[in-house]
């Protein structure tokens, strides 16, 4: 089975600019959020009635990614992924109260069922990044932004919440902060763990 990275950490942290970075530098199949093309995201940003549909969505499309990932020939990344929509932005959502709690407990439902069939990842990189560095990034966005920079310390503590129950060893974390978007100090980091995990 293919080795899978996720990139996780708050909106604006820098996970796409990371991958992308990563990609410069060695051979990976990717899988990108892809806000444009998922059906509800900029309808749930006009109307909260379709928060539950925007989430299963994305719940469904991320598990469909990571299959297809885990069938490819080339080590995967992948920026954000399953377990942080779920840990993540659902959570979010319902801290908002934009899905129900029984809402929320049927996307659990479906996480869990998912990540049954799917094993978890090999490495999470997990993005920090001080919150006017968060709050600049988002604002030069040319895309749907669903957590604002206001919402970065809850995501935060969210992430970190789901990231205490995975093995430390299969955790790297990087302060990003002060790193340009070409990521010099990161990137030869993450390319020797991935090295070293894939013997």
């Amino acid at each position: 089975m293919n080795h899978l990275t996720v990139i996780v950490g708050a909106s604006g942290a820098g996970k796409t600019s990371l991958l992308n970075a990563l990609c410069q530098n060695s051979s990976f199949t990717t899988a990108l959020e892809q806000h444009a093309e998922r059906p509800f995201q900029a309808l749930f940003k006009e109307d909260a009635r379709y928060a539950l549909a925007n989430q299963l969505d994305y719940l469904i499309h991320r598990s469909g990614q990571e299959k297809e990932l885990r069938d490819a020939p080339q080590p995967a990344l992948m920026d954000g992924g399953l377990d942080l929509d779920f840990h993540g932005f659902t959570r979010l959502f319902r801290t908002h109260g934009w899905v129900s709690a029984s809402e929320f407990d049927l996307c659990q439902r479906f996480y869990t069922f998912a990540r049954s069939l799917l094993p978890p990842p090999d490495l999470i990189i997990h993005l920090h990044a001080d919150s006017q560095t968060i709050r600049e990034r988002l604002a030069s966005r040319n895309r749907i932004n669903i957590a604002s920079g206001e919402d970065a310390l809850l995501l935060e503590s969210y992430i970190t919440e789901w990231l205490d129950t995975v093995p430390e060893s299969d955790i790297l974390r990087l302060d990003v902060s002060q790193e340009s978007i070409e990521y010099p100090i990161s990137v030869p980091l993450i390319l020797d763990k991935i090295r070293s995990i894939r013997g």
